[in-house]
């Protein structure tokens, strides 16, 4: 009885720290953690601990999955050199260099012991980032940057942390190391990759929202434990199942499962992501106290600022090095030398089209490789990370509950003898953990206030989203032709059916208004308008999956199509 009143609590402090944070602005982990800090140092209530492999094995997991799956591979692999630069490259830099000085300045503590505190702060987590950012406008490549980051840098830290934890028990080798790091990530890759087809061609079998969604509740453990069990790292497992049924959950999945899908996912991130901010201020007294039962050390506050100031300026570095080789990349001459070759590539291509030593499928592929790089090019040009978008991103970079979470899987006891300082350890790590999302989190909102951003215009949007769906109307239209000539089983079509098309796709597809005279009424006007419609609405999602390939419209435009084109099958759905 006790728990369910704890969980009843827990869900009515959530749900309230959510809604003062809709009017307040406040961002609602920093109103949790605070919460749970108070909370925790109140002598009635018991100390509570965050069991490591809970929140290992059992949160992040579907946290991930969850963020992944909503993620479009477009937005990933168009950002992957500043995602897999500071979720990865900066992960380990960090580790190592928090780990040399920490172990310079206070020799007593051991030098892998010491990478392995730089290992377990070195990720960072953008909830609390991306939940202010959301609500101050931040631009979308920005979010998509901070999101990607925090979807691989928790692998990367977890590896490194794993290796330093060995060498702790004098079984250190470099090459080992090395051959572990590649293990965990290829084979990760490779789990992620077959669970995540595998998951969305099961799912795509059953045909019933509840079933679909259910399923999809086992995913993040079905890939994460294999992975585990052979070596490989089931945090990159879960981040690539989740990209992957994400990705092909789009064409292979109903309207009506993908929303079902999101509605429940989204509950569950809530609850996951907010309850750990809440458990993580809880935690405090009882870190403090593990602390002073160990003896405690004599240079904590010294050791917790060294660290944080090293962060900061890591953080710093990490972020000015791509936005120095953006710069570089996007040199208007380097620009117009890469035009210059997309259009001598596109004239080659036409010509060996026109002397047919190209067939029409190899055109199609090129043509599209093409269309691809030129809107690569135009969106590099469109939305660069600006000065001021460093600035956010280095300002971004708290860290959360995955940081303490790896501070306790280090062993309280290695090769026979117990770890020294290990309590100090977890305790610096939490309070650096704190510490960031206090100063860098509770600022964040008036450092995005002050570098004022300007988000795109209402009529900007409307404007690019009209010529979106004009663009999926022409290519359907291309494909089946206008509706004057549409046939069911070699009859035209009744005229009524032609109107309700006309009438409910007109707005979607402008090429459909052109319905000519048609033969006056014939039966089964129901039915050949709901085969009709399906036809269109087949071509324009065909025609979508395209945009969404070439990446020519933001993504909030393909993203606004998506959801129009939804509506309708839902519609058609409930018709049938």
């Amino acid at each position: 009885m006790e728990i369910f009143l704890v969980a009843l609590a827990g869900l009515t402090v959530l749900v309230l720290a959510a809604m003062f944070s809709r009017r307040t602005g406040i961002a609602a982990p920093l109103l949790l953690l605070a919460l749970g800090i108070a909370a925790g140092v109140t002598p009635a209530l018991p100390n509570v601990e965050l069991a490591p492999e809970v929140t290992l094995a059992g949160v992040l997991p579907p946290l991930l999955y969850a963020s992944s799956s909503q993620m479009p591979l477009v937005d990933l692999r168009r950002n992957l050199r500043m995602i897999s630069w500071l979720g990865v490259v900066m992960v380990l830099v960090t580790a190592l260099v928090v780990g040399g000085v920490v172990h310079l300045v206070f020799p007593e503590i051991p030098f892998a012991l010491a990478v392995a505190l730089g290992a377990v702060v070195s990720p960072t987590d953008a909830v609390a980032a991306t939940a202010i950012g959301k609500r101050l406008g931040l631009p979308h490549r920005l979010m998509t940057v901070l999101e990607g980051e925090s979807l691989f840098n928790d692998a990367a830290a977890l590896v490194t942390l794993r290796t330093a934890v060995a060498a702790l028990a004098a079984s250190f080798s470099f090459w080992q190391a090395a051959g572990t790091f590649v293990w965990a990530s290829t084979v990760g890759v490779a789990v992620g990759l077959l669970v995540g087809v595998a998951a969305v061609g099961v799912r795509s079998r059953l045909g019933d929202p509840v079933l679909t969604t259910t399923v999809s509740f086992a995913v993040p453990w079905i890939a994460f434990f294999p992975a585990e069990e052979v070596g490989a790292s089931g945090i990159i497992a879960v981040v690539v199942a989740g990209l992957v049924a994400g990705h092909r959950g789009r064409t292979r999945l109903s309207a009506t499962e993908r929303a079902t899908e999101a509605t429940t996912w989204a509950s569950v991130n809530f609850v996951l992501e907010n309850a750990v901010f809440l458990v993580m201020g809880l935690a405090v007294a009882g870190l403090v106290e593990d602390s002073r039962a160990d003896g405690g050390f004599d240079h904590l506050v010294e050791l917790c600022v060294l660290v944080f100031v090293l962060l900061g300026v890591l953080r710093v570095v990490g972020v000015g090095v791509p936005l120095v080789w953006q710069r570089l990349r996007l040199h208007p001459e380097r620009r117009t030398r890469l035009r210059e070759r997309l259009s001598l590539a596109n004239e080659r291509v036409r010509e060996l089209e026109e002397q047919q030593r190209l067939d029409e499928d190899r055109v199609a592929e090129w043509n599209r490789y093409l269309d691809v790089r030129r809107a690569d090019l135009d969106f590099a040009e469109r939305e660069p990370v600006t000065r001021r978008g460093g600035v956010v991103l280095a300002w971004a970079g708290m860290r959360g509950v995955v940081t303490l979470a790896a501070a306790q899987t280090i062993d309280t006891h290695v090769a026979g003898a117990p770890t020294p300082y290990r309590s100090t350890i977890v305790l610096v790590a939490f309070l650096v953990a704190v510490a960031s999302l206090v100063i860098f989190g509770g600022t964040l909102p008036w450092v995005i206030r002050r570098l004022q951003f300007e988000p795109p215009s209402a009529h900007d949007q409307r404007a690019e989203l009209f010529a979106l769906m004009n663009d999926l109307g022409a290519e359907a239209t291309a494909v089946l032709g206008p509706l004057s000539e549409q046939r069911l089983d070699g009859e035209p079509l009744d005229p009524a059916v032609a109107e309700l098309v006309r009438r409910r796709f007109g707005p979607l597809m402008k090429p459909l208004e052109d319905a000519a005279d048609l033969p006056r009424s014939r039966p089964g006007v129901r039915e050949q308008t709901m085969r009709v419609q399906r036809r269109y609405l087949d071509e324009l999602r065909a025609a979508l999956t395209h945009e969404q390939a070439v990446g020519a419209y933001s993504t909030q435009a393909l993203t606004h199509a998506q959801r129009l084109l939804d509506e309708q099958e839902q519609r058609f759905d409930a018709m049938q």
